[in-house]
Protein backbone atom coordinates (compact mmCIF):
# COMPACT_ATOMS: atom_id res chain seq x y z
CA UNK A 1 0.00 0.00 0.00
CA UNK A 2 1.25 3.44 -0.86
CA UNK A 3 0.86 6.48 1.34
CA UNK A 4 0.06 9.76 -0.35
CA UNK A 5 0.44 12.95 1.65
CA UNK A 6 -0.38 16.43 0.41
CA UNK A 7 0.93 19.63 1.96
CA UNK A 8 1.34 23.30 1.19
CA UNK A 9 -2.25 24.45 1.34
CA UNK A 10 -3.28 27.58 3.17
CA UNK A 11 -5.14 30.86 2.98
CA UNK A 12 -4.13 33.55 0.53
CA UNK A 13 -5.65 36.62 -1.01
CA UNK A 14 -6.77 36.79 -4.61
CA UNK A 15 -3.74 37.05 -6.87
CA UNK A 16 -1.51 35.19 -4.45
CA UNK A 17 0.46 31.98 -4.93
CA UNK A 18 0.78 28.61 -3.26
CA UNK A 19 2.89 25.55 -3.97
CA UNK A 20 1.35 22.20 -3.15
CA UNK A 21 3.50 19.15 -2.54
CA UNK A 22 2.53 15.49 -2.90
CA UNK A 23 4.82 12.97 -1.23
CA UNK A 24 4.38 9.25 -1.95
CA UNK A 25 5.95 6.52 0.19
CA UNK A 26 5.48 2.94 1.32
CA UNK A 27 7.41 0.74 -1.08
CA UNK A 28 9.12 0.74 -4.43
CA UNK A 29 6.72 1.83 -7.12
CA UNK A 30 6.39 3.55 -10.45
CA UNK A 31 3.78 6.26 -10.60
CA UNK A 32 2.85 6.33 -14.26
CA UNK A 33 0.67 9.37 -13.69
CA UNK A 34 0.55 11.81 -10.80
CA UNK A 35 -2.37 14.17 -10.74
CA UNK A 36 -4.14 16.82 -8.75
CA UNK A 37 -7.89 16.97 -8.28
CA UNK A 38 -9.92 19.37 -6.17
CA UNK A 39 -13.27 19.40 -4.47
CA UNK A 40 -15.13 22.54 -3.42
CA UNK A 41 -17.99 22.42 -0.90
CA UNK A 42 -21.12 20.98 -2.48
CA UNK A 43 -19.37 20.14 -5.74
CA UNK A 44 -17.97 17.07 -7.41
CA UNK A 45 -14.25 16.38 -7.34
CA UNK A 46 -12.72 17.77 -10.52
CA UNK A 47 -9.47 17.28 -12.37
CA UNK A 48 -6.90 20.07 -12.14
CA UNK A 49 -3.59 18.84 -13.57
CA UNK A 50 -1.58 15.69 -14.22
CA UNK A 51 1.88 14.66 -15.34
CA UNK A 52 3.26 11.42 -16.72
CA UNK A 53 6.30 9.54 -15.40
CA UNK A 54 8.73 11.13 -17.84
CA UNK A 55 6.90 14.47 -17.87
CA UNK A 56 6.40 14.04 -21.61
CA UNK A 57 2.67 14.37 -21.10
CA UNK A 58 1.07 17.15 -19.06
CA UNK A 59 -2.60 18.08 -18.91
CA UNK A 60 -4.46 20.95 -17.26
CA UNK A 61 -8.00 22.03 -16.59
CA UNK A 62 -8.67 24.84 -19.06
CA UNK A 63 -9.40 27.40 -16.36
CA UNK A 64 -5.98 26.97 -14.71
CA UNK A 65 -3.83 26.94 -17.84
CA UNK A 66 -1.17 29.63 -17.68
CA UNK A 67 -1.58 30.01 -13.92
CA UNK A 68 -0.88 26.53 -12.52
CA UNK A 69 2.16 24.39 -13.24
CA UNK A 70 2.63 20.72 -12.34
CA UNK A 71 6.02 19.07 -11.95
CA UNK A 72 7.51 15.97 -10.37
CA UNK A 73 10.75 14.66 -8.93
CA UNK A 74 10.86 10.89 -9.41
CA UNK A 75 13.98 10.52 -7.23
CA UNK A 76 11.98 11.98 -4.32
CA UNK A 77 8.65 10.34 -5.26
CA UNK A 78 7.14 13.79 -5.13
CA UNK A 79 4.89 15.94 -7.29
CA UNK A 80 4.25 19.64 -7.07
CA UNK A 81 1.52 22.03 -8.10
CA UNK A 82 2.60 25.66 -8.37
CA UNK A 83 -0.49 27.85 -8.28
CA UNK A 84 -0.18 31.51 -9.25
CA UNK A 85 -2.73 34.28 -9.70
CA UNK A 86 -5.13 32.44 -7.46
CA UNK A 87 -8.82 33.31 -7.57
CA UNK A 88 -11.59 32.80 -5.00
CA UNK A 89 -13.09 30.12 -7.24
CA UNK A 90 -9.92 28.08 -6.75
CA UNK A 91 -10.92 27.53 -3.13
CA UNK A 92 -11.19 23.78 -2.52
CA UNK A 93 -9.56 20.79 -0.94
CA UNK A 94 -6.81 19.65 -3.30
CA UNK A 95 -6.06 15.94 -3.59
CA UNK A 96 -3.02 14.23 -5.05
CA UNK A 97 -3.79 11.09 -7.03
CA UNK A 98 -1.37 8.39 -8.18
CA UNK A 99 -1.73 5.82 -10.91
CA UNK A 100 0.50 2.75 -10.44
CA UNK A 101 -1.20 0.42 -12.91
CA UNK A 102 0.66 0.03 -16.15
CA UNK A 103 -0.74 2.19 -18.94
CA UNK A 104 0.11 2.29 -22.62
CA UNK A 105 1.54 5.59 -23.87
CA UNK A 106 -1.37 6.01 -26.26
CA UNK A 107 -3.82 6.09 -23.35
CA UNK A 108 -1.97 8.38 -20.96
CA UNK A 109 -3.46 11.73 -21.90
CA UNK A 110 -6.99 10.37 -22.19
CA UNK A 111 -6.71 8.81 -18.73
CA UNK A 112 -5.25 11.78 -16.92
CA UNK A 113 -8.51 13.60 -16.27
CA UNK A 114 -10.50 10.59 -15.09
CA UNK A 115 -10.75 9.91 -11.36
CA UNK A 116 -11.23 6.15 -11.79
CA UNK A 117 -7.91 5.83 -13.63
CA UNK A 118 -5.99 6.50 -10.41
CA UNK A 119 -5.13 3.98 -7.71
CA UNK A 120 -4.12 5.97 -4.62
CA UNK A 121 -4.89 9.38 -3.19
CA UNK A 122 -4.26 11.36 -0.07
CA UNK A 123 -6.39 13.14 2.49
CA UNK A 124 -6.14 16.46 0.74
CA UNK A 125 -4.94 19.93 1.64
CA UNK A 126 -7.20 22.96 1.97
CA UNK A 127 -6.67 25.96 -0.27
CA UNK A 128 -8.67 29.08 0.55
CA UNK A 129 -8.51 32.19 -1.62
CA UNK A 130 -10.17 35.35 -0.36
CA UNK A 131 -11.19 38.31 -2.48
Amino acid sequence: QLQVVESGGGSVQSGGSLRLTCAVSGRTFAAYIMGWFRQAPGKEREFVAAISWSANHVKYLDSVKGRFSISRDNDKNTAYLQMNSLKPENTAVYFCEVRERVITPANIVASMGLKHEYDYWGQGTQVTVSS
